[in-house]
């Protein structure tokens, strides 16, 4: 659908040429990003003439970094899901219903954010717009020179202001903007530029095979007014519920004065919102009003369940007038949770709404401080949507971005796909496990068979690292073991970044489980497994790790020392199957006692390696008991917190999705 378009931009992009952004983590890397070509909303309008309103009209479009259509004034949709550009997303609008006979207008307001984070492939100086109309089967209009084009002034700011870790910049706007309206049908763009075609593009585009979001209003469930002394007035707002998107409104003031916008995910003694949020986002902006009823829509979305609201003297805002504009990838619940019990409902329902609220066009491990899209974190975010839904769509996309990663490294990348460069072995080892699940709920075996190559090559990478006995020592990339430090339950070896020579248990519990897994998938296959290599590890773990005397895994052999970690690992991966006697029951037993000493994301291995080892009621306990979910519970959580309790991290994000293993490890069970 794209093939006679142009890629369109605006003269400061015209001939800009692509900056380097890929490297290994550990490679030196110098920014040369021009700050200048920061933050930049580049908007797009093109009016062309149908003699009859059509009965089918398809618009395929893509922008870098991001776009959103209206078509005769009305907002229609946004996107894409993020890519490289060698694979490149586009999506195909139905527009019929839209469309009219005669005069009609498509406006399209790009965004080209120019940060290096984890949530586009940006800072590229890679920008663009392109589309083409078919109506009627009949191409009607292309991206071309012919388009107009214009820079948003509503969106500059002396000194703007980032959020999270460098995620998203804040939206200070300004609605005397001259572009404000721009989208509607009757705006006057005769004095906009033409827009020019975009130089030294490399793009390959591809349908993007997954769904554009749902994107709705929900009304506030509570609002209070506060009349201060100095004629300004609070509004305290509470949507409800811990959600993923923007504050909309609308206000009439003075010309010039500002309304400030505070958002945030819970609130201060005083019961005010508290907008310098644990997750490292300040979520202060300020809104500049016109004179006549203006109209706020931001950009770019937040995690969020409060809001204060600070008028000036002489403004007014009605309550019907403030609304939370909700955004998530679709989502139908295909299965309900299999327990009566009050508690795991409970949980089950906080596991769900955090995968329903936190998946976007992307899994991401949290929609505020990051907004990236972590391959371990999939292990437990993407399986459960694709249980909750029944759709694999997405898990699918996710496993094939991974993929297209590797021509960075073989190792395959953390976070994908995006500009930041992260590497962690415990991640990436998991990548055939993801792939021989997801082949597992789907019986899709085109994909089995394409991705199969990239975990042999991820295992051959790792396999350099292999000390002679199958046991890995000195792994070049970050070993996490988990996360935060503090949840480590005293794990006795340093986990430096890269991690040191010497061979230690966790990632080499992975290892057996990358092994084992890209042994099952050959054998799917028809190709030879190396079961024997697989067993040498398992040997090895044993001989490295157990000790005899505690009947338990240390956490490296020059230690005695026994993290629950290095026993709900062997456990979950069946280690102690090289074990003559049964030693389960020790290890169990250190698991109940040891409780929540993990990080939500390695609870889902102790839960699940119970589980498999025969102890589900166990595993249920664990569930139920407090200070895990019950505790994010007790403390008023409506998503998922990224740690046990609010205070258990310095940074602590309210909706974090690797947090979801009780969906996996009981919906699993009526999947089967």
């Amino acid at each position: 659908m794209l093939h006679h378009a142009e890629c369109i931009t605006n003269a400061q992009f015209e001939a800009t040429k692509p900056l380097a952004v890929f490297h290994r983590e550990s490679e030196p890397f110098q920014n040369l990003h021009p700050a200048e070509y920061e933050n930049r909303h580049i908007l797009f309008r093109r009016v062309f003439t149908l003699e009859n309103k059509p009965r089918c009209a398809t618009l395929s479009i893509s922008a870098d970094d991001y776009y959103k259509l209206y078509v005769n004034g009305v907002f229609v949709t946004q996107g894409p899901a993020p890519g490289y550009s060698q694979h490149y997303y586009y999506n195909d609008i139905d527009i019929a219903d839209y469309l009219c006979k005669g005069r009609n207008v498509i406006a399209v307001h790009t965004y080209y954010q120019g940060l290096y984070n984890r949530v586009w492939v940006s800072a590229d100086l890679r920008h663009m717009l392109i589309c083409a109309l078919s109506c009627d089967g009949k191409e009607v209009l292309v991206s071309d020179t012919a388009w107009r084009c214009r820079e948003h002034s509503g969106y500059k700011h002396p000194q703007v202001r980032k959020f999270g870790y460098d995620t998203q910049f804040a939206e200070d706007f300004d609605s005397r903007s001259p572009e404000v309206g721009f989208e509607a049908p009757d705006y006057d763009d005769s004095a906009w530029d033409f827009a020019c075609i975009k130089q030294n593009t490399d793009y390959r585009f591809y349908l993007q095979p997954t769904k554009q979001l749902a994107i709705y209003e929900v009304a506030p469930m509570t609002l209070r007014r506060t009349a201060c002394p100095d004629g300004t007035v609070c509004i305290d707002g509470d949507i409800g519920f811990e959600c993923v998107g923007a504050l909309t409104l609308k206000a009439k003031g003075l010309a010039g004065t500002t309304v400030g916008i505070f958002c945030g995910e819970e609130l201060c003694d005083d019961g005010s919102v508290r907008y310098n949020m644990r997750c490292n986002c300040t979520y202060e902006e300020y809104w500049t009003l016109s004179g006549g009823m203006d109209t706020l829509v931001p950009y770019d979305y937040k995690g969020m369940r409060y809001f204060r609201l600070r008028l000036p003297a002489g403004c007014t805002v009605a309550d019907g007038d403030i609304k939370m504009q909700v955004r998530h990838y679709p989502y139908r619940e295909a299965i309900s949770c299999p327990s009566t019990d009050s508690t795991i409902r409970a949980v089950w329902k906080l596991c769900a709404d955090t995968i329903k609220y936190a998946v976007q066009e992307v899994y991401m491990d949290c929609p505020t401080r990051e907004k990236g899209q972590y391959l371990g974190d999939g292990t437990v975010s993407s399986a459960a949507h694709l249980l909750l839904t029944g759709d694999g769509a997405m898990m699918k996309k996710a496993l094939y971005e991974y993929a297209r990663s590797t021509f960075i490294t073989d190792g395959i990348m953390t976070v994908a796909p995006c500009s930041f460069m992260q590497e962690i072995a415990d991640y990436s080892m998991q990548y055939p496990h993801q792939l021989l699940w997801y082949f597992r709920h789907t019986q899709d075996r085109e994909t089995l068979e394409a991705l199969a190559p990239y975990c042999e090559a991820a295992a051959a990478y790792f396999r350099r690292f292999d000390r002679g006995d199958g046991l890995l020592s000195g792994v070049d990339t970050w070993n996490l073991i988990d996360w935060p430090e503090n949840l480590r339950d005293h794990y006795d070896f340093p986990a430096k970044k890269p991690i040191g020579l010497g061979a230690h248990n966790v990632i080499n519990a992975f290892w057996y489980g990358m092994c084992s897994d890209l042994d099952e998938i050959r054998t799917l296959l028809g190709t030879a497994a190396d079961r024997a290599y697989t067993e040498r590890v398992g040997h090895a773990f044993v001989r490295e790790f157990y000790d005899p005397e505690q009947k338990l895994f240390t956490d490296a052999k020059a230690t005695r020392h026994t993290a629950s970690h290095s026993n709900f690992m062997p456990l979950y991966m069946g280690l102690y199957r090289y074990i003559e006697e049964d030693i389960r029951p020790q290890m169990v037993s250190l698991i109940r006692e040891r409780g929540f000493c993990m990080g939500v994301y390695m609870a889902y291995f102790m839960l699940e390696g119970l589980k498999k080892a025969g102890y589900m009621q166990d595993a249920i306990d664990m569930i139920k008991s407090p200070g895990g979910w019950c505790n994010m519970l007790d403390e008023g959580a409506t998503t998922l917190y990224e740690a046990w309790g609010k205070d258990q991290k310095w940074n602590t994000s309210f909706c974090h999705p690797w947090a979801a293993a009780p969906i996996l490890v009981l919906a699993d069970e009526i999947t089967k």
